[in-house]
């Protein structure tokens, strides 16, 4: 086998649609892998899509026809020798699109999330050749399917549920509306005699006795020039080699390597995470192989359990043998635009995601089968990934050509995907078994199909053939072994839940009114950085309501729901600055809130993805992570809520009590001082509690009346303290408590690498936090949202190559705490 990148020397050419004139009729450089929106913005032509409103100005591209176009060189097209088969092979096309060679049309495609292989030896004489790929607007395409098909319900106005392209790429609540066209994955010429390996599927368990197992299956091609003939199929994993022989015409053949007492891949935070390499031949009578595969694996079992027990059915994931808490987040597309997410850009997210404790990430219905790169990574660093299949908040036509089009990417991902030991579950999509319950779905369908189909018969129809290692769900939120009607899909006593009543329409006190089995998607918005802020939105003044901002607010109502769940809280912002503080607080108050209370009822609760991690670009959302890769003010809140050892005070039949939750596989002993304190420092009541946790599990602890019954609400706070954990309860909302709006000092000096600031309060301080951004905007700190007792300093460290004034991060917009909300009005610098 010989592969050939075909990526050089593309270019791009608007062909049709509503193209500006600047725009019309010229050829610029194209990247591919990429897209048009990039090749026109490295070309000057338009400005950056994510800038203040420039989005609008884009619309145009929606109904655009693009042509790429480049020339094969003459090596490359050389004339095949007589036995010799040669493949153009497009990894991914983005999405309606007609592919030629020397003028002759190969064929069409309107799927991008799957590979398209055409069979050129016919066309190959040895001249270069012209090589071109013509696309069509993708909402075109799905606006004639729909006429076709008839309508179906969705969340949003464009027919995203009527094409095979990334349902995001038409503007999400969180997302924008720039519909990419392009190839955006490699493209290759491979020339390949008698036989290649069309699919590897290593499906990797663990015997009782602890023997690895890698039993490898492989589906053939055969060249169909020449005799058919017999082949080898090897496969070697640490050291240790198997080989069947694969006889004349056969197309498919299984071959097994074990590999005894083999070290268990283990989630993050529950061991380690060994990886074997497996490496997979396939060959002849020739000593040159025909073809190669090679991948790392790991060697575990992964099931989740639902059985059913007295409360419902539980959603517990079980690896080796061991149940799991869940801490993590949803995950969308890191960029909109898909070729700029690099590996080390994967790198820095999943370890943002490690860096808050968490060890499972959800990749969303709504983007994209995630790259090899993002498995890779997750199984390095030991976290689950559970990937949804792509459906996301609409109702799906089962009906040609979507039904095929969905079994080719589901058996193509599938299989490419089963090496990956962090892949722990397949998910038939997103919210579309609540859509047909609850959203008007059944009387707008009138009977047409709404893609049952798929999520009870198709997906899991595909993955017991390809991959019956792991587990499969019907979709999210889900009530296992129940039809949506005989079960609602959202209840809390089965499967996994959505819990969007907080966000949407109540206050996250409410989080406690449900104690569903897993919650799989829950969550509250909060702006970006002030840094990522200013380098996208230039609104003159910058408000919540100007235009720009607006534009990067894409929730419906959103700042009416950040201001209504601001207002039970917290005291009202006076100006633009205070806002932005205080709704970033208060969306990582509500998500800790939240994470708080489901993890004190582990294993009833086993499990809690928070939505969303990341962003795709600058937008107020639910991310932890803004579009410039800061970390908001909620993923500290992520960090300090899912930490291995929790301290959290919850309601138990009516009265406030101390939930120690242990997620280590060590008991948790030591002494536990309780304090009951005015916010000036009175010690006013206190107790010391033996504290005796078990290894993952969670201990509730009774508390006395004079611990919990304050003499003045606003004045006072209860503070539970162990070594490496601390939980604080006040006795009223921050708005109605008498805090001392100037508890802090503070000192900062240069340090190695940074930054470092002392901070000390003199009165109780209520989360404290560095926001670095506003000085430097490469500026991280190392911790945030820490409560203050007086007296107490607290050290924290700023990494950042700036040269600035140290007492910079002490000034009143950088120096924060919710205390500082009460405070009178102040210059701003």
């Amino acid at each position: 086998m010989i592969r050939h990148a075909v990526h050089d020397g593309w270019h791009l050419t608007a062909t049709a649609g509503p193209v500006p004139e600047d725009i019309a009729g010229r050829t610029v450089p194209a990247q591919v892998p990429g897209s048009a929106h990039l090749d026109l913005l490295a070309a000057g032509l338009i400005p950056d899509p994510y800038l203040d409103r420039v989005e609008e100005e884009l619309v145009w591209a929606h109904r655009t026809h693009w042509r790429y176009a480049t020339t094969v060189p003459a090596d490359l097209a050389a004339a095949p020798a007589d036995d010799e088969r040669v493949d153009l092979v497009f990894e991914g096309l983005d999405t309606v699109a007609t592919v030629e060679w020397g003028g002759h049309a190969l064929g069409t495609t309107a799927n991008m999330h799957r590979s398209h292989r055409f069979d050129v030896r016919a066309l190959l004489d040895g001249a270069p050749a012209d090589l071109a790929v013509a696309f069509r607007p993708a909402i075109e395409y799905a606006e004639e399917m729909q006429e076709r098909l008839g309508a179906r319900p969705r969340a949003y106005d464009h027919p995203m549920n009527m094409v095979r392209k990334m349902a995001c790429s038409f503007g999400w609540d969180w997302g924008p509306d720039l519909q990419t066209a392009g190839i955006w994955k490699p493209v290759r010429l491979e020339r390949w005699r008698s036989a290649r390996l069309a699919e590897v599927r290593p499906l990797v368990t663990v015997a009782d006795d602890g023997t690895g197992r890698a039993e490898v299956h492989a589906v053939l091609e055969r060249s169909g020039l020449g005799d058919d003939t017999e082949l080898t199929l090897t496969a070697e994993v640490a050291g240790r080699r198997a080989e069947v022989t694969v006889p004349a015409g056969a197309t498919t053949a299984t071959v097994t390597v074990e590999v005894p007492d083999a070290r268990l891949w283990w989630p993050v935070g529950h061991g380690d995470q060994p990886l074997y390499d497996l490496a997979v031949t396939l060959g002849a009578k020739d000593p040159e192989p025909l073809d190669t595969y090679a991948r790392r694996i790991g060697f575990r079992t992964v099931t989740v359990d639902t059985t059913p027990d007295a409360i419902g059915t539980p959603f517990t994931f079980v690896v080796n043998g061991k149940p799991i808490f869940a801490k993590g987040a949803n995950w969308i597309p890191d960029d909109h635009f898909l070729t700029r997410v690099t590996r080390e850009r994967l790198e820095r997210r999943v370890d943002q995601a490690l860096g808050a404790h968490m060890n499972m990430l959800r990749v969303w219905g709504g983007g994209i089968y995630e790259s090899d790169d993002f498995y890779d990574i997750c199984d390095e660093r030991g976290v689950l990934v559970w990937q949804d299949f792509l459906l996301a908040c609409a109702a799906y036509p089962e009906e040609a050509p979507f039904w095929d089009e969905f079994e080719a990417e589901a058996r193509e991902n599938v299989a490419r995907l089963t090496p990956h030991p962090s892949l722990a579950l397949w998910n038939g999509g997103n919210e579309n078994l609540w859509g047909w319950m609850d959203w008007g779905w059944q009387e707008r369908l009138d009977g047409r199909t709404w893609g049952l189909g798929y999520y009870t018969e198709l997906f899991p129809r595909v993955v017991a053939e390809l991959d019956p290692t792991r587990a499969y769900a019907d979709g999210s939120p889900y009530s296992p072994r129940f039809a949506p009607e005989d079960k609602h899909p959202n209840d809390q006593d089965h499967g996994t839940r959505h819990e969007w009543g907080v966000w949407n329409r109540l206050d996250f006190t409410t989080y406690r009114d449900h104690i569903p089995r897993f919650c799989s998607e829950f969550g509250f918005q909060g702006p970006p950085t002030r840094a990522t802020l200013s380098a996208w939105i230039h609104d003159e003044p910058l408000s919540p309501t100007s235009p720009a901002f607006l534009l990067h607010q894409k929730a419906e109502d959103g700042n009416g729901k950040l201001d209504r769940g601001l207002a039970p809280h917290l005291p009202e912002p006076r100006d633009f600055e205070e806002w932005h503080w205080a709704t970033q607080l208060n969306q990582a108050r509500a998500v800790a809130f939240g994470i708080e209370h489901f993890r004190s009822w582990w294993p009833r609760t086993a499990g809690a993805l928070v939505w969303q991690l990341n962003d795709c670009w600058p937008v107020t959302s639910w991310a932890a992570v803004d579009g410039d890769e800061r970390p908001k003010p909620l993923w500290y809140g992520l960090r300090h809520a899912f930490a291995p050892r929790l301290l959290t005070f919850q309601p138990r039949e009516g009265r406030t009590a101390l939930l120690a939750v242990n997620d280590t596989d060590d008991p948790w002993h030591g002494q536990l001082l309780l304090r009951r304190r005015s916010f000036g420092g009175e010690v006013l009541d206190s107790a010391t509690i033996s504290l005796d946790v078990s290894a993952r599990s969670v201990a509730e602890l009774d508390l006395s009346d004079s611990l919990v019954k304050p003499a003045d609400a606003a004045r006072e706070v209860l503070v539970a303290t162990t070594d490496g954990a601390r939980a604080v309860q006040l006795f009223a909302e921050d708005r109605d408590l008498a805090y001392d709006p100037d508890a802090l000092t503070a000192e900062a000096v240069a340090v190695p690498g940074g930054y470092r600031i002392d901070v000390t309060a003199t009165s109780f301080a209520h989360d404290v936090a560095i926001l670095a951004d506003r000085v430097a905007p490469d500026a991280r700190v190392d911790d945030m949202l820490v409560p203050l007792l007086p007296g107490e300093t607290h050290t924290f460290t700023v990494h950042t190559d700036a040269r600035v004034d140290p007492a910079s991060f002490t000034a009143p917009l950088v120096l924060r705490s919710a205390n500082a909300l009460h405070a009178p009005r102040r210059a701003t610098r």
